[in-house]
């Protein structure tokens, strides 16, 4: 299904856009209706069937119809609450469609609430017990890994009341501020020399080739977000110290560590991450930085220069059509079976391309459900940038199909884990691109261009997770002021990008729109531990690709039903040995090594 390319992108071809009538026909549709009204019995049943049962289920040989059945409750209320979402994020200043939302997220909790004691309960099942049904039902055993990680968060649970009361109140709470900085952030508008913009349009321009366009760009972002900056501070605040209550009730000791424990991997190897990267900044960001200055003529570039487009670098701008052929070529050169299971994305309705007002900014791939496909969403403007994203999405949505077959619970990859097809997918395209440009300046921007997106990537969100870090324990000795947090954002700042970046007037509020602050805390770090771990992927693939590409699609069919040390032994890597960081920070290295070597 696709739409006409937008006014004043004429060039980009015919954009695809969604068609969400495989989930529902419409949000006022009888199925619709008629899925909640299923839900909500499923939910009631449910519970009637194995609240305070579990244990002797478990005893009796049938856990595994408990199972079966939260996975069944479970693909259903996802695909509504999918759809829900998708529907508004495809304008979400309609007032119709986030009420929609909101509502439909309010009977989700609800019946949700009469299912909150199923994780509860398992985790007061004795170990003993656990093991030997594992022993007699090999279909229960394949769960293993999950009820591994469920139990993991057993010290962190609260009793059951308590469980209820939180949940419950997650509507009142942080999902409403969720929503509020979403709809606030896309009904923004910008003047730039005249022109009102949307929040994607503006930012789109700070990587325009024309430097008066970005300064204007990059101005009229700190204007228009100092503006909001009491509403935003507010809800950091209030968002922050959500967490600092919720971490304390349930006794994590360390900020990140709920989040850690969500993402199946220990504190020590975020640790050892955190500090191979801090440790690497001159080495790489501050390094490239200064080489960029002396490209541009200058001794230190201007904030709205850091993503700017070199002095020699191609800006052709990509249509749709070209876009997709070069992504599912670099697919297909890997791996005919990869492009096979990324082709019915393009032609049945499953990518979003269009920016348009109320539309979300930036990308996602939505996993929907097991028993759908998923969706994803991007905001196309025909920037080699923007194969990029199309290449990283697509990883996604691969990814999300090959674990589906896992099922509702399996198929949840943890998010150090989930970046990795995404991350793959754009070092395939980088290297397809790279291989068929035989320009010397065409290949210095491809190069160039590359190591900008690894520094965003793993440089940029390292150093978002430091400023998450320090606001939230400063946040502990009581509220912050808009000031206190734009210092410490210039100060993490400083210290990754290094010298060659000044922060020129009005940077200090640019913390305001990171979406990931808000929405996920903590999510960061599990970029930057993607695309190590795909460096070190890709090195091993370049040493010896026989056979890479069966492991690599086991490792990605497997979803969440193996940790990821057993996921990487395969490969021979292990994450918490410290020249696994290493490997994959070296890769960038040797990119900038190449960019200094044929600097022109």
């Amino acid at each position: 299904m696709t739409a006409a390319a937008q006014k004043g992108h004429n060039q980009l071809g015919a954009l695809p856009v969604w068609d969400l009538s495989d989930l529902y026909p419409g949000k006022d549709s009888p199925e619709f209706k008629a899925a909640l009204d299923e839900a909500k019995a499923l939910a009631t049943k449910f519970e009637a069937d194995y609240k305070g049962k579990l244990v002797e289920l478990t005893k009796a040989g049938k856990l595994i119809a408990a199972i079966k059945d939260s996975e069944t409750l479970g693909d259903l209320s996802g695909r509504i609450g999918s759809y829900a979402f998708l529907q508004y994020a495809q304008k979400s200043t309609d007032p119709d469609r986030a009420k929609f939302m909101g509502d439909t997220n309010e009977a989700l909790t609800n019946l949700s609430t009469r299912t909150l004691f199923f994780e509860l309960e398992l985790n007061r099942i004795e170990d003993a017990d656990l093991e030997a049904a594992f022993e007699k039902d090999a279909e229960l055993a394949r769960y293993r890994t999950w009820f591994a990680e469920l139990r993991k968060a057993k010290r962190y649970q609260l009793d059951d009341k308590l469980e209820e009361l939180f949940h419950d109140k997650s509507v009142t709470s942080f999902s409403s501020w969720n929503r509020l900085f979403d709809e606030t952030l896309s009904s923004l508008e910008f003047e730039v020399d005249g022109e009102t913009l949307n929040m994607e349009s503006t930012l789109h321009l700070l990587s325009e080739k024309d430097e008066k366009k970005r300064e204007s760009a990059f101005k009229a972002l700190g204007k228009t977000l100092a503006g909001n900056a009491r509403l935003f501070t507010h809800i950091t605040n209030v968002l922050a110290k959500d967490k600092e209550i919720s971490d304390r009730w349930r006794g994590y000791e360390d900020i990140a560590d709920s989040r850690h424990l969500a993402n199946s991997v220990e504190r020590e190897v975020v640790d050892a991450l955190q500090a191979a990267v801090q440790e690497a900044y001159p080495r790489l960001s501050h390094r490239y930085y200064k080489m960029k200055a002396k490209w541009f003529g200058k001794d230190q570039l201007n904030s709205w220069d850091r993503n700017a487009p070199l002095p020699t670098s191609d800006e052709r701008t990509w249509d749709w059509e070209s876009a997709v052929s070069t992504v599912m070529e670099a697919y297909g050169k890997f791996s005919p079976k990869l492009a096979e299971v990324a082709a019915p994305f393009f032609n049945s309705g499953w990518i979003d391309a269009p920016t348009g007002d109320g539309k979300l900014s930036g990308a996602f791939a939505h996993p929907t459900v097991p028993s759908a496909h998923p969706y994803l969403m991007l905001n196309y403007l025909g920037r080699s940038r923007d194969i990029m994203t199309l290449a990283h999405e697509l990883g996604h949505g691969v990814h999300q199909r090959l674990a589906a077959a896992q099922g509702p619970i399996l198929s949840n990859t943890p998010l150090t884990l989930a970046e990795t097809a995404s991350v793959f997918g754009e070092m395939l395209t980088f290297r397809h691109l790279l291989n068929s440009t035989t320009d010397p300046r065409q290949r210095f921007a491809l190069l160039s261009g590359k190591v900008e997106d690894m520094l965003n990537t793993v440089v940029r969100q390292i150093a978002f997770y430091t400023f998450e870090r320090r606001v939230h324990t400063a946040r502990r000795q009581g509220e912050l002021k808009t000031e206190e947090i734009n210092q410490i954002w210039l100060e993490v700042q400083k210290e990754s990008l290094g010298d060659a970046i000044i922060q020129n007037e009005g940077y200090d509020i640019f913390w305001a729109y990171i979406p990931h602050f808000i929405h996920s805390p903590f999510y960061v770090y599990a970029y930057a531990f993607g695309d190590c771990l795909v460096n070190s992927l890709y090195a091993q693939y370049e040493k010896a690709n026989e056979g890479f590409a069966e492991r690599y699609f086991e490792l990605l069919k497997a979803g969440g039903s193996k940790h990821h040390s057993e996921l990487l032994a395969p490969f021979g890597l292990d994450a918490k040995d410290p020249q696994f960081w290493s490997l994959g920070l070296s890769m960038i290295e040797g990119l900038i090594d190449e960019l200094e070597a044929t600097s022109p």
